[in-house]
C-alpha cells in the first residue's frame, strides 16, 4: 500500500472508496517484491501493479469484489502446469496478495490515511496489517512511528488484546529502523511464539541520497536518471558558474562548495550513492579520501584507466588501504558501449542497481540463474 502512497493519499483526500491489493509474500521467480500494490477505486480506476502484468486482471477483479462485499481476502497466484493460459505467473513464481477494501466509512480509514500521508511526504512510516489469522482481524491496521508510538483505527488497534498491539508495534519499529518490508508471526495473545496471527509490515523510509560531484554534462544526465530511480539527488561543484539551477533543473539540491568539504558536513548512510564525475585530482583525491571512510552503498569515480591508476596511487599516498580502495567502482559504469551523456548515465545507473541487488551485469539471454531473486554467480571484482 505504501508502494503507491502518493496516489492513494490523493484518493484519501478526495474521499474515494477503493480496495488495495498488496503483495505480502513471494516465492520463486516472482516479478514484484512484498509491498508492491495495486488499487482500484469505485469508478474502476486502477493504479499500481502486483505482478508486472501476469495476474493484474485477476487481482483487479478481486479488488472490485472486495469493494462490493467489504471483505478482506488473501489469495495465492502461481504457475499452472495444466494450463499455461490459466490465471497464474507464467514466470514460474508464486505471489500471495492481501486485498483490503477501504470504503468511505472504513474503521481503519483514518489510520490508513495517516500512514499514506506520512509516506507520501517522505516521513519514516511503518504500517502493520493482519495478513492471516482470525477472520475478524484480517486487514486490521496499526500505524507505527519511528519513536515506537503507534495508533489504530476507530475500533482501536489490531482487534486483539493490547499486548498484541504492543508487540506488533515493537517489531514493526525494528523493521522500520532498517527499512524492511515483510511478514512476522505472533500468537493471538501478542507473545512472540509463532502461530495464530501473521502481520504484514510495510516500511516506508525517505528516499536514498545520490550525490553527484562535478557539474558537467554527464552529471546533468545522471541527475535525471537518479530522479527516475527514486533518489534524492544533490549536485555539488566548487565552480559557481557551472553549479546552477538552469543547468540542473531536476536536482533536489545544488551546492557550491569544494566537494570534500561538503561531504564532510553532510550525512551519508548505507543507502547513499556517491558519484564522482570531476576526474580532476585536486577535487578527486581529497573527496575520495573522505568518501571511502564514510558509510555508502556505492562510491564510483569517472575517468580513464590511466586516471584510475594515478588516482589510486594518490589515494594510497593519502593513507587509504587496499580494503578501502576495494569499495571504489572505477572507472564508473558497466560496459554498454556508451558514448553520449545519457548513455553514460544509463551505464552508471546499471552498475548502481547491480551493486545494490547483487546483479552480475551479464545479458539474461542464456543465463543459468533465476531472473527474479535466487542465487547468482559472484560479480567480477574491479
Amino acid at each position: 500500500m505504501l508502494d503507491i502512497a502518493a496516489e492513494l493519499d490523493r484518493w484519501m483526500r478526495e474521499d474515494r472508496a477503493f480496495a488495495v491489493a498488496s503483495v505480502v509474500a513471494v516465492g520463486g521467480s516472482a516479478p514484484r517484491r512484498p509491498g508492491a500494490a495495486l488499487a482500484v477505486d469505485s469508478e474502476g480506476t486502477a493504479i499500481g501493479s502486483v505482478s508486472g502484468g501476469c495476474v493484474e486482471g485477476a487481482v483487479y477483479d478481486l479488488c472490485v469484489q472486495a469493494l462490493q462485499d467489504g471483505t478482506t481476502v488473501r489469495e495465492r497466484f502461481g504457475y499452472s502446469d495444466e494450463d499455461a493460459f490459466a490465471v497464474g505467473l507464467t514466470c514460474g513464481g508464486v505471489i500471495e496478495v492481501l486485498v483490503t477494501p477501504v470504503p468511505a466509512d472504513a474503521p481503519d480509514r483514518t489510520v490508513l490515511a495517516a500512514a499514506l500521508s506520512g509516506a507520501a511526504r517522505g516521513e519514516p512510516t511503518a504500517l502493520a496489517r493482519v495478513a492471516a489469522g482470525p477472520p475478524e482481524l484480517l486487514g486490521r491496521a496499526l500505524l507505527v512511528h519511528p519513536d515506537g508510538s503507534y495508533e489504530g483505527g476507530a475500533e482501536g488497534g489490531l482487534g486483539g488484546p493490547a499486548e498484541l498491539d504492543r508487540t506488533a508495534a515493537a517489531e514493526a519499529r525494528a523493521m522500520l529502523d532498517v527499512g524492511r518490508t515483510g511478514t512476522l508471526d505472533l500468537s493471538e495473545d501478542g507473545s512472540h511464539c509463532p502461530g495464530g496471527v501473521t502481520l504484514f509490515v510495510e516500511s516506508s523510509v525517505p528516499p536514498p541520497r545520490m550525490i553527484v560531484f562535478g557539474a558537467i554534462d554527464f552529471a546533468a544526465a545522471l541527475v535525471r536518471t537518479g530522479k527516475f530511480l527514486g533518489y534524492h539527488v544533490t549536485v555539488c561543484d566548487a565552480r559557481a558558474v557551472f553549479a546552477t539551477r538552469a543547468r540542473f533543473p531536476e536536482a533536489d539540491d545544488i551546492v557550491v562548495d569544494w566537494p570534500h568539504r561538503y561531504l564532510e558536513r553532510t550525512g551519508t548512510d548505507d543507502r547513499t550513492v556517491l558519484c564522482v564525475l570531476t576526474h580532476d585530482a585536486k577535487f578527486d583525491v581529497p573527496l575520495l579520501t573522505t568518501a571511502l571512510r564514510r558509510p555508502a552503498a556505492f562510491i564510483g569515480a569517472m575517468g580513464s584507466r590511466r586516471t584510475h591508476e594515478d588516482r589510486n596511487r594518490r589515494l594510497r599516498e593519502a593513507g587509504l588501504t587496499d580494503h578501502d580502495l576495494a569499495r571504489l567502482h572505477s572507472p564508473i559504469g558497466l560496459d554498454l558501449g556508451a558514448r553520449t551523456p545519457e548513455e553514460t548515465a544509463l551505464s552508471i545507473a546499471a552498475e548502481i542497481i547491480a551493486t545494490r541487488h547483487g546483479g552480475t551485469g551479464v545479458p539474461l539471454t542464456g543465463a543459468r540463474f533465476p531472473i527474479h531473486g535466487g542465487e547468482r554467480p559472484a560479480r567480477t571484482a574491479h
